[in-house]
């Protein structure tokens, strides 16, 4: 029941639902329409931007997952990547491991990686645990640039076109569709993560550790159990690049990268799934926007369109100071009070 003053629940049914207004629903069959039409109405361009999306949507909602939810730092986002592109590249493309196989298997061997890299988060906060993070970030680059068996000396991975029960994903409008499965799926399997007790233990331990142990948490293995799970969907999102792109070279997981997921869900909205969306959208739809402007302004302003690179870093630079400062909770908040405002007018409260 919906009322000036808030929304109430009269069954429990109704409260624990994902979507509890009609309102909610209506957003979400509209949300639907929009996601179906899209890739027969948007040119060549961006459909391969949608496709990015929804790669960037599974690894934000991961990485969301342990920075914006459990509260531990990490800034190996990048790494993580390269374990789960480059584990499926040498399954895929050296040993014909059935596709469905090699990306569980990136899964999986990404979950060991970053439980691997959590483990300082058993002695380390903040500050700390983010250079250490930092470091595993820094030690897989390593390995993918100097590991020979990785490439066989080629410096790069050619992963052969993805191909499900003779379905074989040669182009970015059928690739879109896997895609967007996916990715519906990761945001689900995010919200609902944080409907159990171990999501509720999770936010536990971010909003005091010492609190959630005296209450029988296990703080040090839900610690690592957070990195596990965190590292699983960026795994996902690393095996689904290198099919996508069909080529691997480390160049691809940089620190940039990291850096680009944590504006991502800082902007988006700490702790928050659906923040994890509205942050992959915005940091790679703005950057593909910029990129068409360009050359359309090449002959008006030519110092401008030179500086491009510097202008889209700058861009991520200010934005982050921005929201850090005016809205910390990100585009999520603001989607949150915009629908408050229209739910509660024409009352200010």
């Amino acid at each position: 029941m919906t009322t000036t003053t808030g929304v109430f629940h009269t069954t429990y049914r109704s409260e624990l639902a994902l979507r509890r207004t009609n309102a909610e629903r209506l957003r979400l069959v509209l949300i639907g329409v929009v996601v179906v039409v899209a890739p027969f109405v948007v040119n060549p361009y961006w459909l391969s931007v949608l496709d990015r999306i929804a790669i960037a949507v599974i690894g934000a909602v991961g990485l969301n997952i342990l920075v914006g939810f459990t509260g531990l730092i990490s800034l190996g986002q990048g790494g993580f990547l390269a374990v789960g592109a480059y584990t499926t590249g040498v399954l895929l493309g050296r040993y014909g491991t059935p596709p469905l196989l090699a990306m569980l298997v990136a899964v999986v061997v990404t979950a060991a990686v970053g439980t691997l890299a959590g483990l300082p988060a058993l002695r380390l906060k903040g500050l700390y645990l983010a250079i250490a993070t930092l470091a595993s970030q820094v030690i897989i680059l390593w390995v993918v640039r100097n590991w020979e068996f990785l490439t066989e000396g080629e410096g790069s991975i050619v992963v052969p076109p993805l191909t499900i029960a003779g379905f074989t994903f040669d182009s970015d409008r059928r690739w879109y569709w896997l895609l967007l499965s996916l990715a519906v799926l990761a945001v689900l399997a995010g919200t609902n993560l944080f409907r159990t007790g171990l999501g509720r233990a999770l936010v536990a331990i971010r909003d005091q550790d010492i609190a959630a142990e005296v209450i029988g948490v296990p703080v040090g293995p839900y610690k690592l159990l957070a990195f596990a799970i965190s590292s699983g969907f960026v795994g996902l999102a690393g095996a689904l690049t290198a099919s996508y792109r069909g080529i691997i070279t480390w160049e691809r997981f940089t620190l940039d990268v990291s850096i680009l997921y944590l504006a991502m869900i800082i902007i988006g909205g700490l702790g928050s799934i659906a923040g994890s969306v509205y942050g992959a959208i915005f940091m790679i739809a703005i950057p593909a926007y910029i990129d068409q402007v360009g050359p359309r302004l090449q002959s008006t302003f030519p110092t401008i369109v030179q500086q491009l690179p510097a202008i889209q870093l700058g861009v991520f630079g200010a934005l982050i100071v921005l929201f850090l400062i005016f809205e910390p909770r990100g585009l999520a908040r603001l989607w949150q009070r915009v629908k408050d405002y229209f739910r509660l007018w024409p009352f200010r409260y």
